[in-house]
């Protein structure tokens, strides 16, 4: 992992060393589980996570599917 660095993950400012959404899902322990990120307001598909660069002061908002009946 590089440098780190803030983020907003659904509002929350938060430090974060990875380096792309995909390392961020694993380090969320979301892999595998449904959910859809927007990053600065765009939504970025699963198959694009690993080829999404994070920046300094993104905002990166991780939708949860709930599943129900």
């Amino acid at each position: 992992m590089g440098q780190t660095m803030k983020i907003y993950l659904n509002g929350t400012l938060q430090e974060t060393q990875c380096q792309n959404l995909l390392e961020l899902v694993q380090e969320l322990s979301l892999e595998g589980k449904r959910f859809a990120i927007e990053l600065n307001e765009i939504i970025v598909s699963k198959s694009k996570l690993a080829n999404t660069p994070i920046s300094e002061a993104d905002h990166i908002e991780i939708i949860h599917a709930v599943g129900g009946g």
